[in-house]
């Protein structure tokens, strides 16, 4: 089991950037993937973007290419979410989650364990 805390969240003007971190403790960090979920009042919760064992592959949902970046650290056992160009839209809770396996699998069954969730508020 791998223990999630993710930092960072907060309110941005549309245009702003922000960068969320998720802190994982347990050994399995390095062999699993990770993954940052975000889930809006109202709307089912989707995958953002998704990092493989190695960082070596990522994916993205299309509605942040381009304006996302998704990182680990694994001397520091952590991942990030870097949020450049924010809209109205990418308002939610966004939630770090560690996969059950090495490789992408982006259905949220895969992911194992969650974080607590974290903020992100942009206004227009």
């Amino acid at each position: 089991q791998v223990q999630l805390v993710e930092s960072g969240g907060g309110l941005v003007q549309a245009g702003g950037s922000l960068t969320l971190s998720c802190a994982a403790s347990g050994r399995t960090f390095r062999t699993t993937a990770m993954g940052w979920f975000r889930q809006a009042p109202g709307k089912e919760r989707e995958l953002v973007a998704a990092i493989n064992w190695s960082g070596g592959s990522t994916n993205y949902a299309d509605s942040v290419k381009g304006r996302f970046t998704i990182s680990r650290d694994t001397a520091k056992n952590t991942v990030y979410l870097q949020m450049n160009s924010l809209k109205p839209e990418d308002t939610a809770v966004y939630y770090c989650a560690a996969s059950r396996v090495g490789y992408i699998d982006p259905h949220p069954q895969a992911f194992g364990s969650w974080g607590q969730g974290t903020q992100v508020t942009v206004s227009s």
